[in-house]
């Protein structure tokens, strides 16, 4: 009670920020102590003789460690001669150059651990099986490793800096085993795995007594990075290992070798505090660091038996609750990273995914480790579990722009907030995270009982078998996504309407956050089962050259380009777009009308100072049809435009473009989108490039060829011609974003990303792009029939019209104006943003007003005192209103007041 009443107390006084976590008490003073404690060895054991899933994972350990501790029992140099050690230089100092590893030097008295070889772990290097290593490698020629672009993959010397992660990956391998091992001789007392793990740590172990910490001869960022083994402290796993197998194996070692304690300690201090020291505190590596910090300071003893006062204590409050420069503690990195007002983690969906996911399992694992229960005092977390599925698009795919794949939901945040709920008896969170589990589990392939433990130690500890009551309900879908949502901490905005293969989604966003891309305004499409106009994902490597120079730019992107040069800092990015405004309001659950949404944003794009805006809707006319409209605007504020770059990518084995006829039109090769003329490199990673200049309107139709027996799949583009436009079809990189497991029927990330841009020479804003995309399948044809475009009768140049027609009779009128102009046509009139009159033959009829305060049409007039959302509906001879704000609607001559109100049936004076 006392704990609640000062959590709310912090929350009212908006003194979250400052709040400490407090530490836990009665700290264990055995060993091991962090996945379990002496005391619960027989119920572990209890539960390997009962569960066929422990037997499982206890037989997988064997058969991955018996025979290498069978023979260290006759050969006890054949393992520990394989780690990656400095065997005959024993060199205490290493050197490096920027990402790579330049050389070593000093002497110790022992031999030392090595360093890895790049920070790019991008190299045609293999790490060979334990049996292929080279005992006692220790050689001025470098390593001798496999290499895997030549066909056999031959083994050969190469230097150091050029194998990647492999040194790292070995002794990785190595302790790994080692640790299994301990923790085999803890539970069965078999000493023979004691010293197989006793021998590979403590050689490692005193060869990392000696390491000094890495030193740049750059003098570079990479300095603040580096670790003991690694050029990312986010990287010293091992560490882990190194103090589960220091747990497990401690009464070992207290009984034989109790004079090398002390040694151990410090080693692990040091290391710890050079994670502390190094790093980058304000994304991921915060937490994957604080994760370490915890395994490596748990094996540790009190502050009190230490002279410098720093033992396990000391460290565990440094996680929870101390900031210095490189790392925060837990409050501040998540006040930092989340919205509180929506849960969304500032960076890209893959790595916002995963830190939520990192998050609970850190929760999770305190929980279990102290019996101390810290998610009270992080109360945006549930929040976070919560809003992952605002990520999905219809498919059950998850959104990927930025350094993000398409996949599903991972639902391990939701199980770990399950049993972070059943182990402190919280009932309510238990119901609420089952529901959303089942859900979700459910529609990503997963059993509701869990998947099958791997065969780790760590499964018979957090990673058991979840187990759900079945009392509880499977969730809602529509608890959990809504037609609209805004994350402004990352500059993204999703429209959905519906799910399955006829749901529609349209995705915008900036480059907000960490691991985004210079993108502008970036557009992700979805059409019939399809995320159909998808990002292209990260490429390569974060180091090279086409990551850098193509996949992270802006022509890889739906997006549009200044003057061939747009780009700004990828990565960790600050440009955001600003939402001016959208239907319905972000996270709105009920009370609009459904069929129609937009959103329309600005953004400044910094490189060629430009003003940059789009606006898009989704329009659903029928259960399974619809289309988007997509307007974009873009200028130069300081005039002198050269021409702005509409790129549009779309899945397919094929792509059409023609006029509105269906006539082919006749592109020639052209070699203007390239980097000579001092553009972007991205221009030439693009090829085939053919163009055509025209003043019409023209379409471009992608087709994803479906395996016999099923539907094709196709988008449609239709696109507004005007006067300086030039049309290009181009092969782009494959899109590397799909995983393995999807339903595409060719390889994606192998095939050309076919390419529609759109070249408007001079400014593209009295000339902007104006697009409708629609999604259809071979068996249901188009639905639309006709698209033409039409002028302001006012004379506005940057005004877009569109008058659409469907096949089903409808027929809408589609108005754009910008800066509260007043547009007219054919009897019809507004000021507002976006509007959109249309009309079934049966004589229905939709008026939507966006952003505008003025819309008359059809006998109907819709004036309002202030700028905002406005829709009439007439099925048949009711009326229904949803204004959000005041409005007077005039209709055969007589006014009408109402006050902002739900959509909800009306009376019209006649």
């Amino acid at each position: 009670m006392k704990k609640t009443l000062v959590l709310i107390a912090l929350i009212s006084l908006g003194k979250w920020s400052q709040a400490q976590i407090p530490l836990p008490k009665n700290l264990e003073q055995g060993y091991p102590r962090l996945h379990i404690t002496q005391e619960g060895k027989k119920d572990l054991q209890k539960t390997i003789k009962k569960e066929a899933w422990a037997k499982q994972v206890l037989n997988g350990i064997h058969e991955r460690i018996d025979t290498h501790v069978e023979r260290h029992v006759t050969d006890k140099e054949w393992m520990v001669s394989r780690l990656q050690m400095h065997w005959k230089t024993k060199a205490t100092n290493i050197y490096i150059n920027g990402i790579n590893y330049s050389h070593a030097d000093g002497e110790a008295p022992v031999p030392t651990v090595r360093f890895v070889g790049s920070r790019d772990y991008t190299t045609p290097y293999g790490k060979p099986k334990l049996e292929d290593v080279l005992p006692y490698m220790d050689d001025p020629r470098g390593l001798y490793l496999p290499n895997k672009n030549k066909e056999g993959n031959p083994f050969e010397w190469v230097a150091q800096s050029k194998t990647g992660r492999v040194i790292y990956s070995i002794n990785e391998e190595i302790i790994g085993l080692a640790r299994d091992a301990s923790f085999i001789y803890w539970l069965e007392k078999d000493e023979r795995f004691a010293k197989f793990s006793f021998d590979v740590f403590h050689t490692y172990m005193e060869g990392m007594s000696y390491r000094s910490e890495p030193i740049d001869l750059l003098n570079g960022h990479i300095q603040t990075l580096v670790g003991f083994t690694n050029f990312q402290v986010i990287h010293e796993g091992v560490l882990t290992s190194i103090a589960e197998l220091y747990d497990f194996l401690h009464q070992y070692i207290e009984a034989n070798h109790p004079d090398k304690i002390e040694m151990y300690d410090t080693t692990i201090k040091r290391w710890t505090d050079q994670i502390i020291k190094n790093g980058v505190p304000q994304n991921n590596w915060n937490l994957h660091q604080a994760k370490v910090i915890l395994k490596a300071a748990m094996v540790l003893q009190d502050n009190k038996n230490y002279e410098d006062k720093k033992g396990r204590e000391y460290y565990i409050d440094y996680i929870l609750n101390v900031t210095s420069a490189r790392q925060w503690s837990l409050t501040k990195f998540i006040d930092y990273g989340y919205d509180e007002n929506n849960g969304v983690w500032a960076e890209c969906p893959g790595y916002s995914q995963g830190v939520t996911k990192d998050l609970t399992n850190f929760i999770r694992d305190f929980d279990n480790t102290f019996d101390h229960n810290i998610l009270p005092y992080t109360p945006v977390i549930p929040e976070a579990v919560k809003m992952l599925p605002q990520y999905l698009f219809p498919n059950g795919q998850t959104v990927a722009f930025g350094d993000s794949y398409y996949g599903s939901v991972n639902t391990e945040a939701i199980s770990d907030m399950i049993r972070i709920a059943q182990k402190n008896n919280n009932q309510k969170l238990e119901e609420e995270f089952t529901g959303m589990y089942k859900l979700f589990a459910e529609s990503s392939g997963r059993s509701r009982r869990g998947r099958r433990p791997r065969t780790n130690l760590s499964s018979f500890f957090a990673s058991k078998p979840l187990v759900l009551n079945p009392k509880y309900e499977i969730g809602d879908i529509n608890d959990y996504i809504t037609q609209t949502f805004y994350a402004p901490n990352v500059s993204w905005h999703v429209q959905r309407m519906g799910t399955g293969k006829d749901g529609m989604m349209v995705s915008l966003n900036g480059s907000l956050g960490n691991h985004m891309h210079a993108n502008g305004i970036n557009m992700e499409l979805y059409g019939k089962g399809f995320v159909q106009g998808a990002d292209p994902g990260k490429g390569a490597s974060y180091l090279q050259p086409k990551y850098l120079e193509y996949y992270s730019q802006f022509p890889a992107h739906n997006t549009v380009m200044v003057d061939g040069v747009s780009s700004y800092t990828e990565m960790l990015s600050y440009h955001a777009f600003d939402l001016m405004g959208q239907y319905p309001k972000s996270e709105q659950k009920q009370g609009f009308y459904k069929d129609i949404t937009y959103s329309d944003v600005y953004f400044l794009e910094p490189e060629t100072r430009s003003d940059q805006s789009r606006l898009v809707s989704i329009v659903k006319t029928g259960e399974t049809t619809g289309y988007y409209i997509d307007i974009f605007r873009s200028k130069k504020q300081r005039k002198g435009d050269k021409f702005h770059d509409y790129f549009y990518h779309n899945l397919g084995q094929s792509m059409q473009v023609s006029d509105v006829k269906s006539n082919p039109l006749e592109l020639t090769p052209s070699e203007e989108m390239g980097f000579a003329g001092g553009h972007l490199y991205a221009f030439d990673y693009m090829w085939d490039k053919k163009s055509v200049r025209t003043n019409e309107d023209y379409q471009a139709e992608w087709k994803i060829d479906m395996p016999d027996g099923e539907d094709d799949v196709f988008m449609n583009l239709w696109m507004k011609g005007t006067e300086g436009r030039e049309v290009f079809t181009i092969k782009s990189p494959p899109n590397k974003a799909f995983r393995k497991g999807t339903n595409i029927p060719y390889e994606v990330d192998k095939a050309p990303y076919l390419t529609l841009a759109a070249r408007q020479h001079g400014e593209a804003w009295e000339h902007p792009f104006i697009s409708v995309y629609e999604p259809y399948t071979s068996k249901e044809g188009k639905s639309i029939s006709s698209i033409v475009g039409f002028d302001d009768e006012n004379g506005n140049k940057d005004f877009a019209g569109l008058h659409i027609t469907n096949k089903s009779g409808r027929e809408d009128y589609v108005f754009s104006s910008y800066g509260g102009k007043t547009a007219s046509y054919n009897g019809m009139s507004t000021n507002a943003t976006y509007a959109l009159v249309g009309n079934d033959k049966n004589g229905d009829l939709v008026l939507f007003m966006g952003n505008g305060n003025k819309l008359s049409a059809k006998g109907f007039t819709i004036s309002a005192s202030e700028n905002g959302n406005v829709v009439v509906e007439k099925k048949g001879d009711e009326f229904y209103l949803h204004n959000e704000v005041p409005v007077t609607i005039s209709f055969k001559g007589k006014n009408n007041n109402f006050e902002v109100g739900a959509l909800r049936r009306i009376n019209l004076k006649n």
